[in-house]
């Protein structure tokens, strides 16, 4: 049964996202500031709203991926304005979980539902809808959004009240952090001993040692190449600050975690900030002494 869903924010996710909704069959409005975003939903099949305001006032189901809180608030005060009651807002973006609240409140004040519903996934997972949908908050409204979630995701988990979907986003990322970090570190080790860096994924990947991040991101490590960017290196820093902040408010040692940090800034400071989080692999093998060419 196709629906009516819109978008709001058609970056690397959002534009996924929308791409396999309209192949599913369902109908897409969408909203970005940028206008070459909105020019490839409208390319896509989409129809292109004149604000973020416009796209809750005309779809029952509103997904929002955005980058900031600042883009958060001034999206959640459109509709707030525009909004039809009724209308389903289903928040996808990684960002603090007050700021998620106070948004969830203000909402609820103009009779619209606010659902916590972070994605599990990288824009290259995005794509083939390999996504897995984090939901927490109102169940009835999260059991409304179902045949949208499915034409976009693999796995769709209830975890109950508002805020679980950003605490287990914030679990998923620790290990992804952790993961890249440790796949560009056994790639660097198969090239400093000779070994044949193709071979090695092909292997590794069948093997007890593969992890999904292996699998994702091996590919462009083995490659080095970085770009297009499935999660830039600029905009994954504010997953680690919100990682670190989450942890650190639990008074919770994540040891691991806190040493691939440095890596990733040091990426970031030798200018690699819209390269895929796959380029620390390029810090690694500095630190190795191989050189890249």
């Amino acid at each position: 049964m196709a629906m009516d869903a819109g978008i709001i924010g058609l970056g690397i996710m959002g534009s996924a996202m929308a791409g396999n909704l309209l192949a599913a069959g369902h109908t897409v409005i969408g909203y970005d500031i940028d206008e070459t975003a909105r020019a490839k939903l409208q390319s896509a099949g989409g129809t292109v709203a004149t604000s973020a305001g416009d796209v809750a006032a005309h779809a029952p189901i509103v997904l929002l991926s955005l980058p900031s809180s600042k883009a958060f608030r001034d999206v959640t005060d459109d509709i707030c304005a525009k909004g039809a009651r009724g209308c389903i807002v289903v928040e996808c973006s990684t960002l603090p979980i007050e700021d998620k609240l106070v948004s969830r409140d203000a909402l609820a004040d103009h009779g619209i539902i606010l659902i916590d519903c972070p994605v599990s996934g990288t824009g290259a997972q995005a794509v083939e809808a390999d996504l897995v949908m984090l939901a927490s908050g109102d169940r009835q409204a999260v059991e409304k959004c179902r045949l949208i979630f499915d034409a976009m995701s693999r796995e769709t988990h209830y975890l109950g009240e508002f805020g679980n979907g950003m605490k287990m986003k914030f679990v998923a990322n620790l290990l992804v952090s952790i993961h890249n970090v440790a796949a560009a570190e056994a790639l660097v080790l198969a090239q400093k001993a000779g070994l044949d860096p193709q071979q090695t994924y092909d292997v590794i990947r069948a093997g007890a040692g593969s992890s999904r991040m292996f699998e994702v991101r091996g590919p462009m490590m083995v490659e080095q190449t970085y770009e297009p960017a499935t999660m830039k290196l600029d905009v994954w820093r504010k997953d680690v600050e919100l990682i670190a902040a989450f942890a650190g408010s639990l008074d919770c040692p994540t040891p691991l975690f806190a040493q691939s940090e440095p890596l990733y800034a040091s990426a970031r400071a030798r200018g690699m900030g819209a390269q895929d989080t796959a380029a620390i692999k390029s810090i690694l093998e500095m630190m190795a002494g191989i050189d890249e060419a």
